[in-house]
């Protein structure tokens, strides 16, 4: 059974109002409880191999990795997972937790919209009455993603302060929280935020690194994922971090490039220690303490913070870290899905634009997995934009034009 800190390092902790004390103090004792618990560990492998289709492939890249002549390819499938993206393994989790606590509310956060997803859709299932709050520069970026959301019979509250994205969607999480603790649960996306959130979405997401251990029949040397909060990559990489041997490498948004405004670089010499919205990690933050505004042209990876965990692996070396700026994203979008038939979410495709240039590197002996954190449906209004611009402006002329329903 895993040990469970409130810091990693210099980093995590529980930095919130003392009206919140209580409540995540509640939340730490019914997550231990519950890890504790055969009957709740066997209730969360049934729901995930009934409800969201686990396990996922872990599929060769054979094409790919003849095309570039380095190493061995394999991509983990989260994007084959019900909903669309590795988020619904911690929003089942959280949810059925949420049950157990005798919770008759959720709200969670989202950015790119899968989060937001995949809880509406576990709280569908599960009879949950559901708030996702979401920024206004977010729903005109993802809107198929609050279209099924709503269909899902989630409410979807538009944030329309500071930069409107994810960090003031959470912001406003944190609002209704502290006015309704006593029977909402806030379920968080992302393995960041005051203890215990960080250990909780690590261990509810560890199912993929879990799978991979029993799927991988071969030596691994590289594992390679995107890196926003940080969800996906901890879930990914935290089952073979006592492993020297694999090589570990998380891929931030490079954006525009450099200077400030432009990307959502924290582990390079950009990222300074802060605590913000409950937890102490590496921010991007002037001398004030006022957070900067970032830029990717992937929703989910555009957060200013980056998790606890993750920044004490990147600081003491264990976890290496590289960044991939949005047009390098798009390359291996195109890349991907012409040699393998899959399409990569924005995100992902940061992970897979770093992987192609590691791969490259390395021998053909040699074996590299890419977490593939979710499929690209929820991107076509961006990836559509940037790669077929003129074609898909007529297409979407011709369709406000045209009457669906009298």
């Amino acid at each position: 059974m895993p040990t469970y800190n409130d810091f990693f390092g210099p980093y995590g902790g529980r930095y919130v109002p003392e009206v919140l004390q209580p409540p995540l103090a509640e939340l730490e004792k019914a997550f231990q409880e519950a890890l504790n618990d055969p009957e709740f560990l066997k209730e969360y492998e049934d729901f995930c191999r009934d409800f969201i289709g686990r396990p996922t492939p872990l599929l060769p890249a054979r094409n790919a990795s003849r095309e570039l002549g380095g190493a061995q390819i394999y991509i983990k499938l989260e994007g084959l997972a019900n909903t669309g993206a590795h988020k619904i393994n911690n929003a089942a989790g959280q949810a059925l937790l949420a049950r157990r606590m005798g919770k008759k509310r959720i709200i969670a956060e989202t950015g790119a919209g899968q989060h937001g997803v995949a809880t509406a859709a576990a709280c569908a299932r599960l009879g949950f009455p559901c708030v996702i709050y979401m920024g206004e520069e977010d729903i005109r970026r993802q809107h198929p993603n609050v279209y099924w959301m709503e269909m899902y019979g989630a409410e979807v509250r538009p944030v329309t302060s500071g930069s409107r994205t994810l960090k003031d969607a959470v912001n406003e999480a944190f609002r209704d929280w502290t006015a309704n603790s006593h029977d909402t649960h806030y379920l968080l996306g992302s393995a960041l935020g005051p203890s215990p959130y960080p250990d909780m979405v690590r261990e509810f997401q560890s199912v993929i690194g879990k799978e991979i251990k029993e799927q991988a029949d071969f030596k691994i040397d590289a594992m390679v994922a995107c890196v926003g909060g940080g969800s996906n990559a901890i879930g990914f990489l935290a089952p073979f971090l006592d492993n020297p041997d694999i090589r570990m490498i998380g891929v931030e948004a490079g954006g525009r490039g450099a200077g400030e405004g432009n990307n959502a670089v924290r582990m390079a010499d950009t990222g300074r220690p802060g605590i913000i919205q409950g937890y102490k990690s590496l921010f991007l933050h002037d001398q004030d303490g006022q957070v900067l505004d970032t830029h990717s042209i992937s929703a989910g990876l555009d957060y200013p913070g980056i998790g606890p965990q993750l920044a004490s692996l990147g600081e003491a070396g264990r976890i290496e870290f590289t960044d991939a700026r949005d047009q390098e994203a798009l390359e291996a979008l195109k890349f991907f899905a012409r040699h393998e038939g899959v399409i990569f979410a924005m995100e992902s495709a940061h992970a897979g634009a770093a992987a192609i240039k590691l791969a490259r590197e390395m021998s053909p002996d040699q074996n590299l997995i890419i977490n593939m954190s979710g499929r690209g449906d929820k991107d076509i209004f961006i990836s559509a934009a940037a790669l077929d611009g003129d074609n898909w402006r007529e297409f979407l002329d011709s369709e406000s034009r045209r009457k669906y329903v009298d």
